[in-house]
């Protein structure tokens, strides 16, 4: 028997037992594509907790930068071992391909898809000087271009979607990126900016202390986490919703019972009450059991790929 023949036969043998030993005693490092203290420190820590029932050790690794691409391409270069995972957003699989023409990657292909574990709650908040939705598109559209609004990057869910609001508001206002959602989040406290969209979870203590004020819902319709808050959609803007989501990627080439013990273990931490009470009080929504595999999530991707190409495409932006 050859040598070649001889690795054929072990190969099969060899993925089950790696997958029984991983990951004990190894480092798992969960690649976050954003700086630290926003809402994916929340979904990242409970990543974190499900995967540590595994073994091993697990840390998060945050890599912000290019619209989450940074961390993206980090993964998809590294060993398919099971010892590096993604948390992936909306921004890295849906907009991100579609605003910069070399993003470094293809979202479907290049990437191991093990399951979307959260949709986000995202609002409209600016500084308190702003009574309203309707007052702050009022003076855009009279002060063209010298109103701003902050987002945590070119290309990002709150850079794209403020186009189509301030499109079909007839408006302009100055779009100022940073690094982040944190300094994003500084400069609309201190007025420096107007507004911005953010994540609920990274912005549920300045609108309680009144820091910041929350003018609608994003996601199309209202919550019981903000029950006063209008949404957008419904402030003139029909049909006006995005959602957001985090999702878990590994390398191309990961073996499958490591993908599927993975997927195990977040489905029972998904399924947990504290998991639950902790996402919800953070803005965030566990996927159902019956959309956390990997079917649902590429659906999804393949959906929203075109749904932001035809928005960039109305708001007359080309590919960077």
């Amino acid at each position: 028997m050859t040598i070649q023949r001889r690795a054929m036969l072990l190969t099969p043998l060899a993925a089950p037992a790696f997958a029984q030993a991983w990951p004990a005693g190894q480092q798992v490092s969960l690649i976050i594509p954003y700086s630290p203290g926003g809402a994916s420190d929340v979904v990242g820590r409970i990543v974190q907790g499900g995967l540590q029932k595994l073994g091993g050790t697990v840390i998060m690794e945050h890599r912000p930068g290019a619209t989450t691409t940074l961390a993206a391409r980090h993964v998809r270069g590294a060993r398919p071992d099971g010892n590096t995972l993604l948390l992936g957003t909306i921004a890295t699989f849906s907009l991100a391909p579609n605003f910069f023409r070399q993003a470094g990657y293809h979202p479907l292909d290049d990437f191991a898809q093990i399951g979307q574990v959260t949709e986000t709650l995202s609002v409209l908040v600016a500084h308190p000087r702003w009574q309203s939705l309707g007052q702050l598109m009022d003076a855009a559209r009279a002060r063209p271009g010298q109103l701003s609004y902050a987002s945590w990057g070119v290309g990002s869910t709150a850079h794209l979607p403020m186009l189509e609001l301030l499109n079909r508001a007839g408006a302009d206002m100055l779009h100022v990126p940073y690094n982040g959602a944190p300094p994003a989040l500084t400069d609309t406290i201190a007025g420096r900016t107007d507004c911005m969209f953010a994540l609920l979870a990274a912005v549920r203590g300045h609108l309680e202390a009144g820091r910041l004020r929350p003018l609608g819902i994003v996601n199309g319709a209202r919550t019981e986490a903000l029950p006063g808050v209008p949404s957008i959609a419904e402030q003139g803007f029909p049909g006006f919703r995005h959602a957001g989501w985090y999702s878990l990627q590994a390398p191309l080439g990961t073996p499958a019972p490591v993908i599927e013990r993975i997927r195990v273990a977040m489905r029972e931490t998904l399924a947990e009450p504290e998991t639950i009470r902790l996402m919800q009080q953070n803005g965030l929504t566990p996927t159902p059991e019956d959309q956390q595999g990997e079917a649902p999530l590429r659906e999804r991707i393949t959906r929203e790929l075109v749904q932001f190409r035809e928005l960039m495409t109305r708001a007359g932006l080309q590919p960077e």
